[in-house]
């Protein structure tokens, strides 16, 4: 489904260096790492949204910066702290968006609108953030995406929203013909939902593997009194440290 290899960003400051992990159909794959780590980085620059100094991406078989416009057709996307214009309502919206997309199926537009109790005649400044996230992600399921790639999905939301998007997320990869990539701040969302998980830090890949693989990769990170497996937010936790203790 995709597939990136050697991406590279550089900035004053900061480089994205080299990140390289692949995802295959009817996989949830979390992105993790600090605030700053390259996260956002990462899915814009396979996005093109920044364009990358080096490297490659794969989606659906094919070069994804040669058929962008046709990809794009066939992934849904969502950005934290994307606005609309606030006074407009969410049907005026969702018209313009449609017309992007000749796949776009109503019918799963008002089912995605019910799912997540969302009234089209609201004005966007009448929304609580959860509730515009809500509406981004109703937005990106609904031109049938194989590929659907969200920038930190539950962030402001309440913990039973957050585990109803959860829940829809899993529901939507169960016929192996879609697959998700998300970056999270909450570790805890990847410990109920995630199959894959990416570890970027500081720019740089730490690890990218199916999430019980992946945490066998951090065993030597245990202390003689820890009992079972380390934990998403041990391991961020701990490697963290140890990078600031060196």
């Amino acid at each position: 489904m995709l597939i990136v290899q050697n991406l590279t960003k550089h900035y004053p400051g900061f480089t994205l260096d080299k990140i390289n992990f692949r995802l295959d159909k009817g996989r949830i794959m979390g992105l993790i790492g600090q605030n700053g780590a390259g996260k956002t980085t990462t899915l814009k620059g396979i996005l093109n949204l920044v364009t990358p100094d080096d490297g490659s991406v794969q989606m659906f078989g094919v070069d994804f910066f040669r058929h962008e416009q046709r990809c794009k057709q066939d992934i849904g996307v969502v950005f934290g702290g994307i606005d609309f214009y606030k006074h407009k309502r969410l049907y005026q919206i969702t018209d313009v968006t449609k017309r992007f997309y000749p796949s776009w199926d109503d019918g799963a537009y008002a089912r995605y609108l019910d799912m997540f109790s969302l009234n089209p005649e609201k004005r966007v400044n009448e929304l609580s953030e959860g509730m515009k996230v809500k509406y981004m992600v109703a937005l990106a399921l609904s031109h049938n995406a194989q590929l659907l790639i969200f920038d930190e999905p539950t962030s402001g939301l309440d913990p039973v929203a957050r585990d109803d998007l959860l829940g829809l997320f899993r529901q939507l990869v169960q016929s192996g013909e879609r697959s998700i990539l998300y970056s999270t701040h909450i570790t805890s969302d990847l410990e109920k939902c995630a199959d894959d998980i990416t570890y970027i830090q500081a720019g740089k890949l730490l690890c990218s593997a199916e999430k019980s693989e992946f945490i066998r990769a951090f065993e030597h990170l245990k202390r003689p009194d820890d009992e079972g497996e380390l934990t998403l937010e041990e391991i961020m936790i701990r490697t963290e440290r140890k990078v600031y203790d060196v």
